[in-house]
C-alpha cells in the first residue's frame, strides 16, 4: 500500500500535469474537501471543482514543494500562479495542504491560503475593500456556486 507521502506526490504530480482524471483516482468516494472558498465538498464534487479549475486555468502553473509525512497524513506547500478568468487577473497563491490517507486513498483533503491575500488578487479593487468581509467570501461562494452548476 502507498505511503502518505507517495499519494500526496501522485496527487501533486498529477495536478503540474493537469490531469484532473488521475487527482480524481487518488481521492476516496467518501473524501471531504475544504478550503477558504470551498467547503464540505464530498468526493463528486471535489472531482468537478478540479475538473472546472484546470479546464479554465489555461495558463495555470503549479510547484509544490517537499512533502512531510507523519503517520497516514501528507503535508505540502503548493503555489499557483494563474490568471483568474472572471477578472483576468493575474494570481499567485501559496497554499498550505494537508491530505489524509487511509487504504491508499486520500479520505480529506483540506487547503489552507490568506483568503484576504487571493480575494485582493483575484478580485482588484472589490477584494482589496471587502476582502476582510466575511460578505466578501460569500458573495464569491454564492457566484463560484452558480459556475459550479453549469459544470
Amino acid at each position: 500500500m502507498k505511503s502518505a507521502t507517495e499519494i500526496t506526490k501522485e496527487f501533486y504530480e498529477a495536478f503540474q500535469k493537469k490531469d484532473a482524471t488521475k487527482m480524481g483516482t487518488l481521492y476516496s468516494d467518501s473524501v471531504i474537501f475544504n478550503d477558504p472558498v470551498f467547503t464540505n465538498l464530498n468526493a463528486t464534487e471535489v472531482r468537478g471543482m478540479w475538473q472546472m479549475l484546470i479546464s479554465r486555468g489555461k495558463d495555470l502553473e503549479l510547484k509544490f514543494g517537499e512533502i512531510q509525512s507523519e503517520g497516514d497524513t501528507g503535508k505540502v506547500t503548493w503555489e499557483a500562479y494563474y490568471t483568474f478568468s472572471k477578472t483576468g487577473k493575474k494570481v499567485h497563491n501559496v497554499i498550505q495542504a494537508e491530505l489524509v490517507c487511509k487504504d491508499g486513498k486520500i479520505v480529506k483533503h483540506t487547503d489552507q491560503f490568506g483568503f484576504y491575500r487571493w480575494s485582493r488578487q483575484a478580485l482588484g479593487l472589490p477584494g482589496l475593500l471587502f476582502g476582510f468581509y466575511l460578505f466578501s467570501k460569500t458573495k464569491l461562494e454564492q457566484k463560484l456556486e452558480k459556475v459550479w452548476i453549469c459544470i
